[in-house]
């Protein structure tokens, strides 16, 4: 795979054509994603995508801690136009390098613009444009006019992860690090680290990490749901020993593990405890009969309410049962110079100390929105399909899956807006948002987590941040792609939902 992670193209920015039909915000998967579509679908719009970083890949960009890795099957993590050849759990660098070979083979380095923060997005009634503000890290200051607004910078803020406030923090000599901001130069020779966390980033760091300290220990405050599998998929193995194209090969073994998932999830619904009983008994197996799977590995609550982390060939299972790593279940009374002082009264010692403690949620980047003048607070908003938001024109936000991999529904959503710009082109429309139906008046409104369905922390912590939600099928965050895929599809943009003019 040829490595572009160093393309650079931000020098031109003042170059384009303004106004711009699409601005995409993001060169994640979720904004290539969308400058793929667009260059296939519409290739005469005039567009640009604007990203922060200093180079394509987002996630895999900020992401730079050991091990780092996907906690998603590549074949539907990876795009459905684009075969994924590897193991279905890949790395940071084999993502990277396969999201190069998208940009140079659809032609988009040349729309792609890095080092630029959006600071503010002001749309104008009057002329139906939004006009965006964005900052060079040089410092340069340029505005950007645009008819149509794509959100794919995702959910959470990339500068900074969520670390919590515990008495004595100041008083540890040692070094206190978040995986989001991993730093390059940390050596662990000789020292004990303490990951805090028990989510995908700790499982990930914890095993990968063992052989860089002297030890390391994994502090829950509560136990995980764990899926250890084989990084491999049977089925791709023999079709290659089949010589079958490898085009072949991707949209087979893409299906097998959608199909697989969705079985998964439903019966994670239809059946919890079975589920429950299967995944404490994988860790049973590598661990044995006298580790205490029962404190460290029984979560409280039943499969697929939070989130389910991949372990991939039990790599964290074997890193507790070889000895190079221990897990503590317990609450944070405080941090002392020399380590972490539990509830319980025991001290981890420790020279350093890792907080996979979660995200700072900023479902619209952090970027200050108004609609003719007035400040929009996102929160006051109802979302469409968590995707398009009342009051906001011409604006589209990419909200990925959490029990399926996120490209899946980065790609709907891509569709979607395909379908929605060629239908206002064609019907000579310039502005649309979306609208409470006349029989959607009177429904009930929530905040958008909903704790029955899906309730991480992070979530829960932030909810003020995010737009709220209906009671009705298209005023929430379906998780099922199985669904929505005939869903989307089925789109009627002559509904009453979407307001033209």
């Amino acid at each position: 795979m040829k490595d572009l992670a160093g393309i650079r193209t931000d020098a031109r920015l003042h170059e384009i054509v303004q106004p711009l039909d699409v601005l995409i915000v993001g060169a994640g998967i979720s904004g290539v994603a969308a400058a793929r579509y667009l260059r296939k679908h519409r290739p005469d719009d005039n567009i640009a995508v604007l990203e922060e970083k200093e180079t394509f890949g987002g996630t895999w960009v900020t992401h730079r801690y050991p091990g780092i890795r996907s906690d998603s099957d590549l074949h539907t993590f990876g795009y459905s136009f684009k075969p994924w050849i590897g193991p279905p759990i890949a790395t940071a660098a084999e993502i990277l390098a396969y999201m190069a070979e998208v940009i140079e083979e659809n032609g988009l380095a040349d729309n792609l613009h890095f080092g630029w923060r959006i600071s503010s997005a002001a749309w104008d009634s009057a002329r139906n444009l939004w006009t965006v503000t964005a900052t060079h890290t040089s410092g340069q200051e340029q505005r950007v006019e645009t008819r149509f607004l794509w959100m794919c910078q995702g959910y959470y803020r990339h500068s900074e992860g969520f670390t919590p406030e515990w008495p004595g923090m100041e008083d540890f000599e040692g070094e206190i690090m978040h995986p989001q901001t991993w730093p390059e130069d940390f050596d662990g020779t000789g020292k004990r680290l303490v990951v805090i966390g028990s989510g995908a980033t700790a499982a990930t760091l914890v095993p990968n990490v063992a052989d860089q300290v002297e030890h390391v220990t994994m502090l829950q405050r509560s136990p995980t749901y764990y899926r250890s599998e084989k990084n491999e998929i049977p089925i791709a193995k023999r079709l290659r020993e089949l010589q079958v194209d490898e085009e072949w090969i991707h949209e087979i073994v893409r299906r097998e593990m959608l199909l697989m998932s969705h079985d998964f999830t439903e019966k994670c619904f239809s059946d919890p405890e079975a589920v429950k009983a299967d995944l404490i008994g994988t860790a049973k197996k590598y661990l044995g009969e006298d580790f205490d799977v029962g404190t460290h590995f029984t979560p409280d609550y039943l499969p697929w309410r939070q989130r389910i982390a991949r372990i991939p060939d039990g790599d964290l299972y074997k890193a507790l049962a070889g000895g190079r790593a221990s897990i503590e279940t317990g609450h944070i009374e405080r941090f002392e110079k020399n380590g972490i002082r539990l509830t319980n009264g025991k001290l981890l010692e420790c020279e350093a100390v890792a907080t996979a403690t979660g995200f700072n949620l900023a479902p619209l980047g952090d970027v200050a929105f108004s609609v003719d003048g007035q400040a929009v607070d996102i929160h006051d908003t109802l979302g469409y399909r968590s995707m398009m938001f009342t009051g906001m024109p011409n604006l589209v936000w990419v909200m990925g899956y959490w029990r399926s991999s996120w490209t899946l529904r980065a790609e709907l959503v891509a569709q979607f807006v395909i379908r929605l710009l060629d239908h206002m082109q064609d019907h000579q429309k310039t502005r649309v948002e979306p609208q409470l139906r006349s029989t959607e008046q009177d429904m009930e409104i929530f905040d958008w987590p909903d704790e029955a369905d899906f309730n991480p922390g992070y979530l829960l912590r932030c909810k003020d941040a995010l737009p709220k939600r209906g009671a009705g099928k298209d005023w929430r965050l379906n998780q099922d792609y199985w669904t929505e895929k005939d869903e989307f599809e089925a789109i009627d943009f002559d509904d009453e939902i979407f307001a033209y003019k």
